[in-house]
């Protein structure tokens, strides 16, 4: 029998997510038939190391955020000779850092939103760039620490000051329009999902794992072209960064003059969430196969990155 240690938890501020994702996961996994050890991962890397003793044939990482989807991670676990789930070091390194992999997104001629990394001392003096624009951290997933400042918003000054994500900021162009996400498995696109905030303007943390925080509609209700264009450069922004397993691309698509309409691509997760309304599970149910299913299949698709 496999047995498979399901990495979930973390330290980052995802650690809630990652908690659930991966007690579905080891629900899962076990309803599947896999040996299944569940390890909650903190901050002592070397209680980690030693929970992997004996070495598991597989580990499912179910981690979220910084340390479990930046390469980090990745890194100790092409070092102990594991295979794993999902992206190896490059792809997830890259991945998380939001600025670098734009830059390979334009590279690979992928549409994506015009934006600059802003020192937080300029942010907290000006505007940096015409409003309304989007403020993010570089480096977080979940919309953790992402504001929208709009015109007569006067909050701009407020949020530098109480910025903790390091000493820059990534300001992009807010797109207005609707909230598209497209799943990847390997390499095919699974679908394309619009997501509606219920009580937020846009799809923010409390948004996506609130109970009933957001609606989702698959398939998207949008123009033919612009479904299947978010169907294709889901897939080429899977592969420009070298991606594994299963990720998940997030766009902003803005119709509001007419479709076929503007699409942007804004990020890609190469760990998308595995929660009760996560939205790959979704995808894949959408197209007939069971959550145990897509577990089955990420722990097939194991391998050492390195």
């Amino acid at each position: 029998m496999t047995r498979v240690a399901v990495l979930f938890g973390g330290i980052s501020a995802e650690r809630e997510v990652s908690l659930t994702s991966g007690r579905q996961v080891v629900v899962a996994l076990r309803q599947a038939g896999f040996e299944v050890d569940a390890i909650d991962v903190g901050h002592d890397l070397g209680a980690v190391i030693a929970a992997l003793n004996p070495k598991p044939d597989v580990v499912f990482n179910a981690l979220h955020g910084r340390f479990g989807e930046d390469g980090a991670i990745q890194g100790v676990l092409d070092w102990l000779e594991i295979p794993y789930t999902h992206s190896g070091v490059r792809a997830s390194a890259i991945a998380m850092d939001k600025q670098a992999a734009k830059a390979m997104f334009v590279s690979a001629g992928l549409p994506v939103p015009r934006g600059r990394m802003v020192p937080i001392e300029e942010l907290e003096a000006r505007d940096p760039m015409p409003l309304p624009y989007v403020v993010k951290p570089s480096n977080e997933g979940s919309s953790v620490g992402v504001e929208i400042v709009r015109g007569g918003d006067n909050r701009r000054a407020q949020i530098a000051r109480a910025w903790k994500y390091g000493p820059e900021a990534l300001v992009e162009e807010y797109v207005p329009g609707r909230e598209l996400t497209v799943g990847v498995m390997g390499d095919r696109a699974l679908a394309v999902t619009e997501i509606v905030a219920q009580a937020n303007t846009f799809y923010d943390y409390e948004s996506k794992y609130a109970d009933q925080g957001s609606r989702h509609i698959i398939p998207a209700g949008v123009h033919p072209d612009a479904y299947a264009k978010a169907m294709d450069v889901a897939v080429a922004a899977h592969r420009a960064l070298g991606c594994r397993g299963a990720t998940r691309c997030d766009f902003r698509y803005d119709d509001t003059e007419g479709e076929p309409g503007r699409l942007v691509l804004l990020e890609i997760n190469t760990q998308p969430g595995l929660t009760p309304v996560s939205l790959l599970p979704e995808q894949a149910a959408y197209l007939g196969m069971s959550f145990p299913q897509l577990c089955t299949w990420m722990v097939e698709n194991a391998a050492c990155r390195g």
